[in-house]
């Protein structure tokens, strides 16, 4: 594959992006909720709601940010419920063939995730994807947090295989958390409607929404590389 700073490189956000999972994130969600008798929610109140780091996201419905036990509680409660829901997700529909294609063309796409790396790289590979990319990487650390510092991480080692550049590159995710990351290594993001955002909470940032991953592709081939 060839890569550098000419092409215009992607990184790939992985759950509700390149993975359709988001039902499976609402009912492992909604499982956490019960940890502390909340009401369940909806994926529309999950849309509307949905921030990072995740205990404000809790703190939304809780009124209040969950206590250190809790949280714990909660953050089991949830990976354990997602792990088995996550089993009955497919991808994205297209993703196959916008990955393969946008390899075929001679351009690099990487992948990362605030899924935990440990998890995330099985799972990636079980879906027969892995290859299309020139790094899959997951979240290292506790869960709940940023993006910002894995992406920063994420292209120290970009360039290290490839000499791949932020300014070069466009974030393709479904979180305003993509867009704060891409924003802080110099990257400009794609943010997609399908995942754990309502559009109108994706506008507030500022960057290109899309209703498609078809979409956020063509548009990122439009991008001075």
């Amino acid at each position: 594959m060839t890569t550098g700073t000419t092409r215009t490189h992607l990184v790939w956000d992985w759950n509700g992006t390149l993975l359709d999972d988001t039902q499976a994130v609402i009912r492992a969600t909604n499982a956490a909720f019960a940890e502390i008798e909340l009401a369940p929610i909806t994926l529309e109140q999950y849309r509307e709601m949905y921030t990072i780091p995740i205990p404000r996201f809790y703190e939304r419905f809780l009124g209040r940010l969950p206590t250190e036990a809790e949280w714990e509680r909660m953050d089991g409660v949830f990976h354990r419920y997602y792990a088995e829901q996550r089993v009955g997700c497919g991808l994205t529909a297209g993703v196959e063939e916008l990955l393969h294609g946008w390899q075929r063309a001679g351009r690099s796409q990487s992948l990362l995730s605030m899924y935990g790396h440990d998890q995330l790289v099985p799972v990636v590979r079980g879906y027969g994807i892995e290859p299309r990319f020139v790094r899959v990487e997951g979240r290292t650390g506790p869960s709940g947090g940023s993006k910002a510092l894995h992406m920063e991480r994420h292209f120290e080692a970009l360039a290290a295989v490839g000499g791949i550049a932020p300014e070069h590159s466009v974030v393709i995710g479904d979180a305003l958390d993509d867009a704060v990351a891409a924003a802080h290594v110099g990257a400009r993001a794609v943010l997609y409607t399908g995942g754990s955002h309502s559009r109108s909470s994706l506008e507030g940032a500022g960057v290109p929404v899309v209703d498609s991953l078809g979409e956020a592709v063509a548009l990122a081939e439009t991008f001075a590389a």
